[in-house]
């Protein structure tokens, strides 16, 4: 059974420089998440029906709901990945568990505490929580020698999780509030890791904007590429062989990659290098405040 803490406070100096680390992580994958995504690998994956029963004529439209809704899954899996498992194991001191089915190990004296890190509470079916079990029972069984008692534990990140139901489980089931405290003894802690992000996000919002305006132009152009009529409407039929078709249809056209670059040198011919005007507007709004 879980040992309430002594109420500690988290130090938040080091809350907010390890949460501007992993929101840079966070964002960083995202980017290039983005940036590699490869629009005919979303389209076969998608429900033509659905977006052509919607009414979707536009194709910057078109787009931007699959970007969307690749993204809302995406960012989840990510987020969980780059901020919430590095962020747990840090606040509890703990160590990265050796082998699957756990994130974070806290060993004291008496006990070794395996918290496999979550999202939301809503990540196990049937099948998956009894994998869950599973993998919490191979580590039970590598930690045997050590002669400690095994807490098993799945610790949401974020929700509220209520009473066990009334089949047993192999493993305690914390959440929100209750997780951040247990893993840090501050029942502030979940409160203070929102705050802990101060103006971050805002900053490395720009990055991410460019590169998801970067894709939605990419695709567009693909899309109309490969499934544009000559009257400038969307061919869902085509599409629809694309995505369904009992024979594979060949990605016919792709969107020619540009590798834009800027020179540091200029030259007569060439005329004004870009970097140089940037440099003189900078100069001259020098002067000007001067």
């Amino acid at each position: 059974m879980y040992e309430q803490q002594t109420v500690n406070t988290v130090d938040f100096a080091h809350l907010v420089g390890f949460v501007r680390l992993r929101l840079a992580a966070f964002y960083k994958r995202r980017i290039e998440a983005l940036d590699n995504l490869e629009l005919k690998k979303v389209l076969a994956r998608k429900n033509p029906y659905l977006f052509r029963a919607v009414g979707i004529q536009d194709v910057s439209e078109l787009i931007r709901n699959l970007l969307l809704a690749y993204s809302s899954s995406s960012d989840e899996t990510i987020f969980g990945n780059e901020f919430f498992e590095p962020l747990a194991r840090d606040l509890a001191n703990g160590k990265t568990a050796d082998g699957e089915g756990a994130d974070v190990l806290v060993e004291t004296p008496t006990k070794i505490a395996a918290y496999a890190v979550k999202s939301g509470t809503s990540v196990f079916n049937s099948s998956s929580k009894r994998d869950q079990e599973k993998s919490f029972l191979q580590m039970r069984n590598r930690l045997y020698k050590t002669q400690k008692q095994f807490d098993p534990v799945v610790g949401y990140s974020y929700g509220r999780k209520g009473r066990p139901s009334k089949k047993a489980s192999r493993f305690r089931e914390v959440a929100g509030q209750v997780f951040w405290e247990e893993l840090t003894g501050d029942p502030n802690c979940y409160i203070k890791i929102l705050q802990a992000m101060q103006d971050y996000p805002e900053r490395h919002r720009i990055d991410f904007k460019n590169a998801w305006e970067r894709a939605v132009n990419r695709f567009s152009m693909e899309f109309m590429s490969n499934f544009m009529s000559s009257d400038g409407s969307i061919n869902w039929r085509e599409l629809l062989e694309y995505n369904s078709g009992r024979v594979a249809v060949p990605w016919k056209r792709t969107f020619p990659q540009f590798e834009l670059s800027l020179s540091t040198e200029s030259s007569a011919e060439e005329g004004p290098n870009v970097m140089e005007w940037i440099a003189a507007d900078e100069n001259a709004d020098a002067v000007g405040e001067a």
